[in-house]
This record gives structure tokens, C-alpha cells and sequence, in this order.
């Protein structure tokens, strides 16, 4: 049986999938392991250009979770996020981004509101969820939620899809499967999602595509070192110079270096040495 030539339809056909497959090769959602993965979705500046640079998509991504582990709390993880959460929740910026609530699950310590608007974000916006178990809580204060119903509203305060950030100190020894659902759950959350977590869970799997260990670095300085991104390891830690909140005395004095009272003391003390040597 003689074979026929292609007929107009056919290779009609056959042109029109070839240029449905040509976007294909031009596709920049796929990356190589050695380059960053290029912007896939919306980000937040971190306010940090050293940051932003290694980071995917330059910036806080959206839709996705970001944990933070350090040793302990009070290193300034919240002044590293301050930039941001001024972006979201701020008071005088004036971007898309603008006046948009912020929750807080479980925080070891109370907010300093007076700081936090020296900062730019504005307090008002903030929404402060304590635990049962948490690291403030006591016997005392049986109305609040224990873990599992904390991690339940975390969850769906992410669902939601109305929060603009979310920052999270979770409870140790969490479950694989918890980051699961809390990380399916952050894809309909339109903003930067946080989790604190110990220094330990490093060694441990986690769904969150953005891991970062923070460390102290002395004085308004902080150390990150980039565990987990969608690109190639980071092989240094960054030095980052946060935004100061102590006084410049303060941080004098912290260094060890002469402050202007100390200075004025000992000038006055050695124009009184000099009188008396006269």
C-alpha cells in the first residue's frame, strides 16, 4: 500500500505544535542549581541590599514560608524584619503594600510598641496571639490556646489570605507533616511568612523553601548564613548593620569607648589637676 504525502491539514498541524512548544524553550521559571531561581511571584524588600541579592526573587518571598532559626530570642530577628513590616504595616509609606495587618503567634516577649513605631511600622496593625504552652505563658492564664489549636489558627490565619504578615514562634520538636500544612497552607497567603525555630531543627527536614541561621555579630550586627534557597548554598555568612534602637551613648559605652559626659568629666577633672599644679 503506497503511503500518501502529508496532507495541508497535517502539516498545518504539525506547525501549529511547533509553535506551541517554542515558549517552552524560553521558559524563565526554570533554573539550574548553580543560579538563583529568577522571580517567580510577588516579594517584599528585606530593606537589606546584601540581603536581597541572594535572595530568590530579591526579596521576602510571598506564598511561601521562611524560617529563622537562632540560639536564642533577642538577637535582633524582629530588626531584621522591621524594613519589611514597615513596608506592610507602616504608618507614613505610601506603598501597595501600605496598611496591612501583621500577626504575631506566640512571641517570648512583649512588643515594644514605642520602638516598633521609631521603626516605621505602625502598632495598630499589629495582632498579638499568645499560647497556652508558649514561652510567656502561666497557670494563670488558662484562656489561651495550647499548640496544637495555636498551629490550627496559624494555619488559617495563612489560608485567609487576608493577613499581610505573618510571624510565628513555634513550639520544639515539631512535626514534619505540621510545615507540610503550614507551608500548602501559605501558597493563598498574599505576604512574608516567618517561623522562629531553634538552632537544632537545622538537622531536620523542613518543607519551607527558605532557611536562614541567625547569629549575633555584636552591636547592632547580625549574622546570616543561608542554609536552604532555591539556588546554589551561600558559603559565607552575611554581615548585616541593623537598624539602631540604643542611643548612641548606650552603644559607646557598650564599646567600651569614651562617651561625651565621660569626656567632660575628665576634661574638667584634669583642668582642676592643672590649677592646683599652678
Amino acid at each position: 500500500m503506497a503511503l500518501s504525502a502529508p496532507t495541508t491539514s497535517a502539516v498545518a498541524t504539525g506547525m501549529s505544535n511547533e509553535v506551541q512548544l517554542h515558549p517552552l524553550r524560553q521558559m524563565t521559571v526554570l533554573w539550574r542549581a548553580h543560579q538563583l531561581s529568577p522571580p517567580t511571584g510577588a516579594f517584599t524588600a528585606s530593606g537589606f541590599a546584601a540581603l536581597d541579592a541572594e535572595l530568590p526573587g530579591r526579596g521576602w518571598p510571598h506564598r511561601a514560608l521562611t524560617e529563622l532559626l537562632l540560639p536564642h530570642p533577642g538577637l535582633g530577628e524582629l530588626r531584621l524584619l522591621v524594613p519589611a513590616l514597615a513596608r506592610i504595616a507602616g504608618a507614613g509609606d505610601s506603598s501597595a503594600e501600605n496598611g496591612r495587618s501583621v500577626m504575631l503567634f506566640d512571641p517570648p516577649a512583649a512588643l515594644c510598641g514605642s520602638a516598633l513605631v521609631q521603626l516605621g511600622v505602625d502598632a495598630q496593625q499589629l495582632l498579638v496571639v499568645h499560647g497556652r504552652e508558649g514561652a510567656r505563658a502561666t497557670a494563670a492564664l488558662r484562656r489561651l490556646l495550647p499548640s496544637a489549636d495555636l498551629l490550627w489558627a496559624l494555619e488559617q490565619a495563612l489560608k485567609s489570605g487576608h493577613v499581610g504578615a505573618v510571624l510565628a514562634w513555634l513550639p520544639q520538636r515539631l512535626k514534619a507533616d505540621t510545615l507540610r500544612r503550614l507551608q500548602l497552607a501559605a501558597q493563598s497567603h498574599d505576604g512574608p511568612a516567618f517561623l522562629f525555630r531553634e538552632v537544632d531543627a537545622r538537622v531536620k527536614p523542613s518543607a519551607a523553601p527558605l532557611r536562614l541561621l541567625l547569629q549575633g555579630a555584636g552591636i547592632d550586627r547580625l549574622s546570616v548564613r543561608v542554609l536552604k534557597r532555591r539556588g546554589p548554598p551561600l558559603t559565607r555568612p552575611l554581615m548585616l548593620a541593623l537598624p539602631p534602637i540604643v542611643s548612641e551613648r548606650l552603644r559607646a559605652r557598650a564599646r567600651g569607648e569614651p562617651t561625651p559626659a565621660m569626656t567632660a568629666v575628665a576634661t574638667e577633672q584634669a583642668a582642676s589637676t592643672s590649677f592646683v599644679v599652678e
